[in-house]
């Protein structure tokens, strides 16, 4: 805890926000979490104040950087993280929570969609449950369509029940982190790292809090289909070695079925009921599908091998620059960190 002007005991609360395409948007974010930078006491009676808000650039298509510039000069409180290139939304925010100086960290998009008034709810959550992570639980549903809804909710499940991720359901990107577990998770977090699973591996105390999600101002979503599955699938590599574990189950039972059919064979030639079948058509069958879950398996071997071949030739995570705009003046950056 910290000590504020009033000598009352405050923990102190770091917001890290990753931004790319937050032109629009970002300003009005800062101005709500403006007045949680003064010592305020949550309804379960703990005194808190917002001493930072870490804004990360994550070179998106807009004009976000001009907006973070002028709000870095004009609010004391806001810093800025510049990244040399878009590493996407999981790296930025790591990329935050090791700069981030805060006991309590706070993560939160930065379209306006998520509300700070719940953030002193957040804080009264962890501190009566003693959890690590406590996530927004969103009461309504989000403004994607009922299609992407399904689709989130269905990998969500399936990653909680197949892959031996039971927190997945409550994977969100508006969360409370302890400062501590978040900087060290920073630490030796590795390139394709899904921050949430990552989160799980470093406590199994997570609590949620019931929050509206807020509309969206018709901003058009930047996700494709394309890059949604993309992140399913890192949450799959880095939820563990289940996905090699099923791909050995998979050859197992083909194995078995291969041996079945091998019975099923000969007791039909012994019998005399083999000569009338040609057996074309189930041969072609059986090769496909045993092809197909070989070409399948390797597959996914082959991702295991990549993300493993990326932390051993050193690609990172994220990389921290200058300012674009001030690295060749003598002009220094706003308060970057």
């Amino acid at each position: 805890m910290q000590q504020d002007e009033l000598g009352e005991a405050a923990y102190s609360v770091s917001v890290v926000i990753p931004v790319y395409q937050g032109e629009r948007t970002l300003a009005s974010v800062v101005s709500e979490l403006e007045p949680l930078t003064h010592t305020s006491v949550t309804p379960g009676g703990i005194a808190y104040r917002v001493d930072e808000v870490v804004l990360v650039h994550d070179n998106g298509p807009d004009h976000s950087d001009v907006v973070m510039r002028d709000l870095a000069a004009r609010h004391p409180f806001v810093r800025i993280v510049w990244l040399s290139r878009n590493f996407g939304q999981h790296a930025a925010t790591i990329a935050g929570l090791a700069r981030a100086t805060g006991r309590w960290i706070v993560t939160m998009d930065e379209d306006g969609q998520h509300d700070p008034a719940a953030i002193p709810l957040f804080l009264d959550a962890a501190v009566q449950e003693r959890a690590g992570v406590v996530y927004a639980d969103f009461t309504n549903e989000r403004p994607h369509g009922a299609v992407r809804s399904v689709a989130s909710r269905s990998s969500k499940s399936l990653l909680g029940r197949v892959f031996d991720t039971p927190d997945a359901r409550l994977f969100q990107s508006y969360r409370l982190i302890r400062g501590d577990m978040a900087r060290k998770l920073a630490q030796f977090a590795a390139t394709g790292v899904y921050l949430d699973v990552a989160l799980s591996w470093v406590t199994n105390r997570v609590a949620t809090v019931p929050t509206r999600l807020r509309s969206d101002d018709g901003r058009v979503s930047s996700y494709t289909v394309g890059s949604l599955f993309a992140y399913f699938w890192r949450m799959v590599l880095t939820s563990g070695t289940r996905g090699l574990r099923l791909v050995s189950v998979l050859g197992g039972a083909l194995a078995a079925i291969g041996f079945l059919l091998a019975v099923y064979v000969i007791v039909a030639m012994i019998v005399g009921e083999g000569d009338s079948v040609e057996g074309w058509g189930s041969t072609m069958v059986v090769m496909l599908i045993c092809f197909g879950a070989v070409l399948v398996s390797l597959g996914v071997i082959a991702e295991y091998i990549g993300v493993s071949l990326s932390v051993s030739m050193g690609r990172p995570l994220y990389l921290v620059v200058d300012d674009p705009e001030t690295v060749m003046s003598d002009t220094p950056s706003p308060r970057t960190l």
